[in-house]
């Protein structure tokens, strides 16, 4: 990606979990993952925070990885124009965060948008299209997923994945005070079989135009890589 302005940040906040679910967090804290993750504040202006990609617990695992199905941008800044039409930003959005995945967590065996486009295409009316599924509920600091996502989640994944799947919940684009354009990227980890949420995370990056902005915040979910 360009070597232009850009700006990543990372630290965790904690999501309130019911005492009965514990012990199965604890099980899964012990394998990498964590039920925590960055909060996104838009109203206030405040950039959110970033907790790393949770790959130990999923390593060597097939994890579906869902489209995104929403990117906004505020108005002042002016990017309306290069994120028309609507699909081809999505389908860019998509594209970006292959390439992260792939590229800078080889360890998980990603299965990609386009291969859960090809399952569901097979079983018209018994597997949803994931492109309109309502994925984008997971921009709110939930702890299970409710249906009928989680129907259709456990149901697609089963049938292209493991029990895993990651989200994209949403990409919104934010005036930053260095008078650049703030990325925020919203995504969850989800057990398809018990629609437990076990990590969301806002990415943050920042940058001169949305996809330079949207890498950026990619690349503080692998830290340490150049």
């Amino acid at each position: 990606m360009p070597e232009r302005n850009r700006r990543s940040c990372h630290k965790s906040e904690v999501i309130s979990v019911p005492m009965h679910r514990v012990p199965y967090l604890a099980a899964l804290a012990l394998l990498g993952f964590s039920a925590c993750g960055g909060g996104a504040h838009p109203s206030t202006g405040a950039e959110p925070e970033t907790s790393p990609l949770p790959t130990a617990g999923i390593a060597g695992q097939e994890v579906a990885v869902y489209p995104l199905t929403l990117v906004v941008s505020e108005e002042t800044l002016g990017w309306s124009e290069q994120l028309q039409p609507r699909r081809e930003a999505l389908d860019r959005a998509d594209s970006l965060i292959a390439v992260l995945l792939t590229e800078r967590a080889p360890e998980v065996v990603w299965v990609l948008p386009e291969a859960l486009r090809r399952a569901a295409s097979r079983a018209p009316g018994m597997l949803a299209n994931p492109d309109q599924m309502g994925t984008a509920l997971l921009r709110s600091p939930l702890d299970r997923v409710p249906d009928p996502l989680r129907s259709q989640l456990r149901t697609l994944t089963g049938m292209a994945a493991g029990r895993h799947a990651l989200l994209p919940a949403s990409l919104v684009f934010l005036s930053d005070s260095a008078g650049l354009g703030r990325a925020e990227l919203t995504l969850a980890i989800v057990d398809v079989r018990t629609a437990s949420v076990l990590w969301r995370t806002v990415a943050s990056g920042v940058g001169d135009d949305p996809w330079v902005a949207t890498w950026e915040a990619l690349k503080s979910l692998v830290p340490g890589l150049p």
